[in-house]
């Protein structure tokens, strides 16, 4: 199967507006749609919020509103047009109904209720249906839907920032700030990208952060998640604003009354013990996109940055490093048992690096993470 230049530039166009409703469509994907005929762009849409039109028909819509009719033209799809009535009808009813001339889908939707049928329905329609372009691109801007419905968990973005020497932290505990002023609007724009944020009882004991979206613009605020496993944390703490967004506490302390004080500011309360007494982590993820969570990220100390590697659970690493040096006495990145030889080392394949400010930005990937590549 080939594909043109021009085939190329249009699913490129789909892509950007995908990526735009990402957000927005969770835990739907956000899918884009351009329309095409003679050369011409004449519709364009992506898919709104839960319950809202998808990327098809918002594309028809505008090409209506621009005065034209969708008969005979190209479709650039994302994802492969759905096949199924779920809150909104069939995209793929649609597009014959229309009678697009062809649809050309970036990838096929692994979701089972769709899963090939829609470019099935497509075809049997007299329809020229086709997938497979810029796939991988497809992959990349529905990696978060793409792991909820194949792996049941969120694909798992872990950032941390810290100076050359590794260091998040004085001995003393000071950390405030590592990164300058422009690394940490970028983090701001890497939480607004997020459906939730994860961290753990000692970043909220030490530094009793909101974890919310500021300077940026933000289509809204991402949920938060506490892993507390004995309660330690206050209630009063600023992350259980539930009001912002909705909260979870993971905890493996069994007693509700306990839960209690949490639950009065609107927190849902999760108990999921492990056998060491901690809170399970992959029945976390697993909770996690049960609830239609596609994207996490993950805002954490050395234990949970640690843990999560350790369990292989992260997908995605993004780490600022600030141009000084803190001195082997400050702390670390992540908990780690005392390795006896290089050959049990973590390795990391670097996807991106480019500056932020003053600060280097690194994209890694966990070599371990070889599902991640999947999705990612």
């Amino acid at each position: 199967m080939s594909f043109t230049a021009d085939d190329h530039r249009y699913m490129q166009q789909a892509l950007r507006l995908a990526a735009a409703a990402t957000r927005r469509a969770a835990p739907n994907p956000g899918v884009g749609c351009v329309l095409v005929r003679d050369g011409e762009i004449i519709g364009e849409g992506a898919t709104l919020q839960v319950g809202g039109d998808h990327a098809e028909i918002q594309a028809i819509k505008d090409c209506y509103a621009r005065g034209l009719t969708p008969a005979g033209a190209t479709a650039y799809v994302t994802l492969e047009p759905c096949s199924h009535h779920g809150r909104t009808p069939p995209c793929a009813e649609r597009l014959i109904h229309e009678q697009l001339g062809r649809v050309v889908a970036a990838m096929v939707d692994p979701y089972h209720q769709v899963a090939g049928r829609g470019i099935a329905m497509l075809q049997a329609a007299g329809i020229r249906a086709e997938s497979g372009l810029l796939a991988a691109e497809a992959q990349r801007v529905h990696r978060g839907f793409l792991s909820r419905v194949t792996r049941q968990r969120p694909f798992v973005t872990l950032k941390a920032a810290a100076t050359l020497d590794g260091k998040t932290a004085l001995l003393n505990g000071v950390s405030q700030w590592i990164t300058a002023a422009d690394a940490r609007r970028d983090v701001h724009a890497l939480r607004a990208a997020n459906c939730a944020i994860l961290t753990g009882s000692g970043t909220v004991l030490a530094d009793d952060p909101q974890l919310t979206v500021r300077d940026v613009p933000c289509q809204r605020q991402p949920a938060r998640v506490v892993v507390d496993s004995q309660l330690a944390t206050a209630a009063s703490a600023r992350i259980y604003d539930a009001s912002v967004a909705p909260v979870w506490l993971a905890t493996a302390v069994a007693d509700e009354a306990r839960w209690q004080p949490y639950r009065a500011r609107g927190v849902t309360v999760l108990l999921l013990p492990a056998a060491d007494g901690h809170v399970d982590l992959p029945a976390l993820l697993h909770a996690l996109a049960a609830a239609g969570i596609n994207e996490l990220m993950v805002e954490a100390g050395a234990g949970l940055n640690g843990a999560l590697l350790q369990a292989d659970l992260v997908d995605e690493m993004v780490l600022y490093l600030a141009p000084y040096l803190a001195g082997d006495a400050a702390r670390g990145l992540f908990a780690w048992p005392a390795l006896t030889s290089l050959d049990d080392k973590l390795g990391l394949t670097v996807q991106e690096m480019r500056m932020v400010g003053h600060d280097l930005r690194l994209r890694l990937q966990p070599v371990a993470a070889g599902d991640g590549r999947i999705v990612g």
